[in-house]
């Protein structure tokens, strides 16, 4: 799979941000657009989860981006070309 610069550059925040993910609404924030991630889990390279977050006195549904084992894979198999 060919994955361009802000695929890959989304993947990368996604393995840095270890198995909890990161929340969408996060990297909708930093400029990916919901429909690149939105991609990313159709290709099978990320998933989403919703989850339910206690803040205060108040439960807020937060959906997690997490990187998958193919969204490693890819990473990895692309990691020689950037040296």
């Amino acid at each position: 799979m060919t994955l361009n610069a802000e695929q890959f550059r989304a993947l990368e925040i996604l393995a840095d941000a270890g198995s909890r993910g990161s929340a969408i609404d996060m990297l909708v924030a930093n400029g990916f657009p919901a429909e690149l991630l939105a991609g990313l889990v159709s290709d099978g390279l990320a998933m989403m989860q919703g989850e339910t977050v206690k803040v205060g006195d108040r439960a807020i549904e937060v959906i997690r981006v997490r990187i998958t084992e193919a969204g490693q894979s890819e990473i990895e198999d692309r990691a020689p070309e950037a040296q």
